[in-house]
């Protein structure tokens, strides 16, 4: 492969694994919150939004990163 495929699909690969990191840690505070409390984790439409608008603010940062912008 060449350096430029190698270099983006190494950005990919990298991306997917702190996803799947960030997502686990996510459920296990989850978990954890919800076993402090001795109820099952639910998830409310209106948290569902505001999370959903929260990822989407991040993904837009992260985006922005290498444009030299605060």
């Amino acid at each position: 492969m060449d350096d430029e495929g190698n270099w983006k699909a190494n950005t990919l690969l990298l991306g997917a694994v702190i996803g799947a990191l960030t997502g686990v840690g996510a459920a296990y505070l989850l978990i954890k919150r919800a076993e402090s409390q001795g109820e099952q984790p639910r998830l409310g439409t209106g948290e569902g939004v505001k999370l959903g608008l929260m990822v989407l603010g991040l993904l837009k940062r992260v985006g922005e990163l290498g444009d030299g912008g605060s």
